[in-house]
């Protein structure tokens, strides 16, 4: 008599158990959610990148152009 007692209390723990790691992961979920949301409001009301992101970007750029032009130059660097 003891030992279906003692399946019924193991099985009633992992399912407390899983219960528990069930609502840690979606509150967690829920977490990550807001947080994507706030990222996304936050990029409508500005611009994504500042002014020298830009300008970082524009002169990445320029060099990106003149190693393809010296390479169709044949000119190795």
């Amino acid at each position: 008599m003891n030992e279906p007692m003692t399946a019924i209390a193991l099985a009633g723990f992992a399912l407390v158990g899983l219960t528990i790691a069930l609502v840690a992961i979606l509150k967690g979920w829920h977490g990550w959610l807001e947080l994507k949301r706030l990222e996304l409001s936050g990029l409508q009301g500005q611009s994504a990148r500042s002014p020298a992101g830009d300008r970082i970007e524009m002169a990445d750029l320029k060099e990106r152009v003149r190693k393809l032009e010296s390479i169709a130059a044949c000119i190795d660097l």
